[in-house]
């Protein structure tokens, strides 16, 4: 293509990237308010239902097939099939969950069998000792099932949480979004540059903190998963080298009939090399094997649907 219209072409684009921003972000903000007016479960089976039938037509779904042959070779392609519309009948109910975030945490102690999240004994155990013990704790989850509900649960019991979030691209949709996760998900600290430092600082103070770690990241360590190089979380490592405390996996079930299952993993132990210095390779390689089995276990309720390979 001859220069100028290239040139041409990158200043429309720019020119127009306001308002594309602006319109996404007027949309979010109006499926929001819109959706928090609709009963909750029925909304979900729709927005299940919709993504289901969108979700085949987007380029995303060919990026999930490939990722999902890459890492189940084994599978038919009608298995396949069947795990990727899982992928998008859960995508679809988060983001039907997700206007309702502020009640969605339905578990009472008092009544666990009208609850809809169930909890199993061992992770009441777990999440006693997390909360009493007076320590800090580096707490990971993925992108499995709801994966914003974590940390309502963490703050709907009281447990003293930092949560690592990225923002939206677009600065309307994230004042929203920001709107709906400040309510009852404990100290909110966005990625950034000053975010390593806020994020030690909540660990030196006996704070737990949370993020998800299963994205790619250029910069990350680099790990197998699902046989095959990667690279993990750069700010957990960074974490790791600072503060010494210990690590568990968090991750939220979906059940039938639109209902939950709570699990904290046991502490996953430090690798330590000969000196026994913390071995980062190692404790992420860990760590990122934890998250892989979660997966294997779920895989229709993983999102599938970004780069996990280069």
């Amino acid at each position: 293509m001859h220069p100028l219209l290239l040139r041409t072409r990158a200043r429309i684009r720019d020119a127009t990237k306001p308002l594309a921003e602006a319109a996404v972000g007027a949309l979010t903000i109006a499926m929001l308010r819109t959706t928090r007016y609709f009963d909750p479960t029925k909304t979900a089976n729709l927005f299940g239902r919709i993504t289901r039938f969108i979700g085949p037509r987007l380029r995303e779904d060919r990026i999930g097939r490939e990722n999902l042959k890459a890492a189940f070779p084994e599978k038919s392609p009608e298995e396949i099939e069947t795990i990727l519309a899982g992928v998008w009948d859960n995508l679809g109910r988060i983001g039907a969950e997700f206007a309702h975030l502020d009640h969605i945490w339905d578990y009472d102690p008092d009544h666990p069998e009208k609850s809809r999240v169930e909890i199993p004994p061992r992770t009441h155990e777990l999440f006693a000792q997390l909360k009493d013990d007076g320590k800090p704790a580096l707490i990971f989850a993925s992108h499995l099932g709801n994966w914003e509900l974590p940390a309502l649960a963490a703050v709907a019991h009281g447990l003293d949480a930092a949560i690592l979030f990225r923002r939206p691209n677009s600065e309307s949709a994230d004042r929203a979004i920001e709107q709906i996760r400040a309510v009852k998900m404990g100290t909110l600290i966005a990625a950034g540059r000053d975010a390593p430092l806020k994020l030690a600082e909540a660990l030196q103070k006996g704070q737990h903190v949370a993020m998800l770690v299963d994205q790619y990241l250029t910069n990350g360590v680099e790990v197998t998963f699902f046989g095959r190089k990667t690279r993990a979380n750069p700010m957990l490592a960074r974490l790791l080298r600072q503060v010494e405390c210990p690590i568990h996996g968090t991750r939220i079930i979906r059940l039938p009939n639109n209902r939950f299952r709570a699990e904290l993993s046991e502490e996953v132990k430090p690798v330590r090399d000969a000196s026994g210095q913390i071995d980062i390779q190692g404790t992420m390689q860990a760590i990122t094997s934890v998250v892989e089995g979660w997966i294997r276990e779920y895989p229709d309720q993983w999102l599938w649907l970004h780069r996990r390979w280069r």
